[in-house]
């Protein structure tokens, strides 16, 4: 018979404790400790106390090959490592009306040409799921669809003897598993839950693709083992006031992390976009001021973008700092190193940045680009055209240099632009890229740009 077991877990966290408190000591939420209970069953064959062993394989030995499922969605195969992978689980988070949905029902179109491809959703019937097939063009897939919550039934159906080969679980916070006493969504229930599907999927060689809600925070939402009992999570981002949405890779067993995959949302569904660098550079002006050019980095692709500042007068005692796509932290340390080292006085106006076409950089190889745009904001003054903009500021205003500077550089020279604003200590194995090079070794080095004269902080 199985066991009763019965714990309280925070359902901000997962964070599990042995009786109810009024607040997590983990993320510190107040009434987030909910009883939650577990029956535990015994499998078959195995008694209490008992063990059955393991046997221990060489690290050497032969080993199942599977070739990926690669779909004809290039951007999405690009954040998976080149494709699918047999026995691999996917978490996909996103905020709500992003496009996860739309973005899976058209994964699994392109995949049930050449596999046998299983849509289950929790959260919407089998005919609303077809009507979206419909405006999307995909009516005629070869895609199978479930509605259900119960994990169960969808065990039931998968692991079986030539089941599918894929299946997309929409989404698992609404999934429940009939030996919690838990409502669908709590901490245990997405736990137990998640479980069930890795062991199928792991035993069978299925990949299962599982929807993900996200927080106020943009987490995904529910306990952090889940993301840590998955093989690859993604992140579906994305501006609702921009047609681009970015699928960002966070974790991934299978291929390299901070991978990206950039659409253009349409009526027709999601389309790829294969050269996002001249599609978020194609609305710039070069007669404003305020306005720079990043080479950025993601995962392996270089990515060219507009940064744009504004530095305006403030009638307020404590100037606003607003910040869209970027850290505001760093925002704040760039603007100290402006005033102490290059004596710029910042600490009485307004400061506004924005990555235009609702991209998040992270890296700080952005700092010399963002620094360049409020100089030019600062002094009215636009940048050249044709400049490109690339290098990490230190606190003592000098310039670091980054990480696979040629990459960039090739980038930026395939889409026309001539020069590059760079660090001094770049190590440049051969300028073959026909693009010249402004080599800076400190932040007033830049001042050359402007119209204003500084002195270097000694």
């Amino acid at each position: 018979m199985a066991k009763t077991h019965k714990t309280f877990a925070c359902q901000a966290c997962g964070s599990v404790y042995p009786r109810w408190v009024g607040k997590c000591e983990a993320c510190g939420e107040w009434n987030t400790i909910v009883e939650e209970v577990e029956s535990a069953p015994i499998p078959k064959g195995m008694k209490p106390g008992k063990s059955s062993g393991l046997d221990l394989v060489a690290l050497n030995g032969p080993m199942k090959s599977f070739p990926r499922y690669v779909s004809s969605i290039e951007e999405f195969d690009r954040v998976c490592g080149g494709g699918l992978v047999p026995g691999s689980i996917v978490l996909i988070g996103g905020d709500p009306g992003i496009g996860k949905s739309t973005l899976l029902l058209q994964v699994s179109a392109a995949l049930s040409s050449d596999l046998s491809v299983a849509y289950v959703s929790g959260e919407e019937a089998v005919d609303q799921i077809r009507m979206r097939a419909k405006r999307l063009g995909l009516s005629e897939s070869q895609v199978m669809l479930a509605a259900s919550s119960n994990v169960r039934d969808i065990l039931s159906t998968l692991d079986v003897v030539n089941g599918p080969k894929v299946a997309v679980v929409d989404s698992i916070q609404t999934m429940y598993i009939d030996n919690v006493e838990s409502a669908p969504g709590t901490v245990t229930q997405v736990r137990g839950c998640t479980a069930e599907l890795v062991r199928v999927a792991k035993s069978r060689d299925l990949v299962i693709i599982l929807v993900g809600h996200v927080t106020k925070e943009g987490m995904i939402a529910g306990p952090r083992v889940l993301e840590h009992m998955v093989d690859a999570v993604f992140y579906f981002e994305g501006d609702r006031g921009h047609q681009f949405r970015i699928l960002r890779s966070v974790k991934n067993r299978f291929g390299a992390a901070d991978e990206i995959g950039v659409f253009e949302m349409r009526e027709e569904g999601l389309q790829e976009v294969t050269n996002p660098s001249s599609l978020f550079l194609e609305n710039r002006s070069s007669e404003l001021s305020g306005v720079s050019v990043f080479a950025g980095l993601e995962g392996s692709r270089p990515l060219l973008c507009e940064i744009q500042g504004l530095v305006a007068p403030s009638p307020l005692a404590s100037p606003r700092r607003t910040v869209v796509g970027w850290d505001a932290g760093r925002l704040s340390m760039i603007l100290a190193v402006l005033e102490t080292r290059c004596s710029i006085q910042m600490s009485n106006r307004d400061v506004y940045l924005n990555i235009a076409g609702g991209l998040k950089i992270t890296e700080p190889a952005a700092d010399l680009a963002v620094a360049a745009c409020l100089l030019s904001s600062f002094t009215n003054t636009p940048l050249p055209e044709d400049t490109v903009i690339i290098g990490e500021i230190g606190l003592g205003g000098e310039i670091r240099p980054v990480k696979q500077i040629e990459v960039r550089l090739k980038e930026a020279a395939k889409l026309g632009f001539k020069q590059a604003i760079i660090p001094a200590t770049s190590k440049l194995s051969e300028n073959k890229h026909n693009i010249s090079i402004i080599a800076v070794k400190h932040l007033s080095d830049m001042m050359r740009f402007f119209n204003v004269r500084q002195k270097r902080d000694s």
